[in-house]
């Protein structure tokens, strides 16, 4: 059995009870470990990716490079009880405990680690034009009882979600870190403004209705991005930058 959970805001703590076990981390994200007994778990670099069977790695793999939401994994394989510990650059950790069939929508860069109850795919969302998330994003789904995912948030998340409120969330998808629920849409405000270099700052949007209810974590800094449409040069979203990839 595999749990995971939070310690000190920044660590997350797997913990294995038995053998024959398995996760997949962000490679180079184990930081300390403890064994009840002589060491009895071991890293493997996963070469493709987390599907079963050989032909759907290669594909996902293929998915994944044409997206851009590349995903350098490890696979943690535990052969006793032990506790295992995972960072990365002293981001803030949140653990989600996914139901059967419900769906993890995430940026690759911010996943830290995920059980194998969790099937992994990508999706198209098609915003990459105007924010830096890119044209899609990765997804996990729930598959069994023991479905966990630590994501990543640059300083304290924010939740925030319209399940019971049935209200209309509106999120700088330069801020969104992940969401379970339906997909947003994306809301554009750009008029004369933008090209004299007046607007806002606040030109594209993520918007959930009430006809689209999901719980979204957005963190307190944002992606550097958009598209540069002022005389000026000055701002339209944020400053244009050559989207950051991390690929194997």
């Amino acid at each position: 059995m595999i749990t995971f959970e939070t310690v000190n805001e920044v660590v997350l703590r797997v913990t294995c009870s038995g053998a024959g076990e398995h996760i997949f981390t962000k490679a180079g994200a184990f930081i300390a470990g403890e064994c009840y007994g002589g060491k009895n778990f071991k890293f493997e670099k996963v070469l493709l990716g987390p599907e079963q069977g050989l032909g759907r790695a290669i594909l996902g793999q293929l998915a994944r490079r044409f997206t851009g939401e590349n995903l350098p994994l490890m696979k943690v394989q535990y052969q006793g009880d032990s506790v295992t510990y995972f960072a990365n650059e002293q981001q803030h950790v949140v653990v989600c405990h996914l139901l059967q069939n419900e769906v993890l929508s995430v940026e690759s860069e911010n996943i830290l680690a995920f059980t194998p109850d969790c099937k992994y795919g990508v999706k198209f969302l098609g915003q990459g034009v105007i924010s830096q998330k890119g044209l899609a994003t990765s997804t996990l789904t729930g598959i069994g009882p023991q479905a966990f995912v630590a994501v990543l948030v640059d300083g304290n998340p924010l939740v925030i979600s319209n399940m019971e409120s049935r209200g209309t969330l509106e999120v700088d998808p330069d801020a969104v870190v992940c969401w379970v629920g339906e997909d947003p849409s994306i809301k554009m405000d750009v008029s004369w403004k933008n090209f004299i270099g007046q607007a806002s700052g606040e030109s594209y949007m993520f918007e959930w209705t009430s006809g689209s209810l999901a719980t979204v974590i957005v963190q307190p800094t944002e992606r550097t991005s958009g598209v540069d449409v002022s005389m000026d040069g000055s701002r339209s979203g944020a400053s244009p930058s050559a989207q950051r990839r991390i690929t194997y």
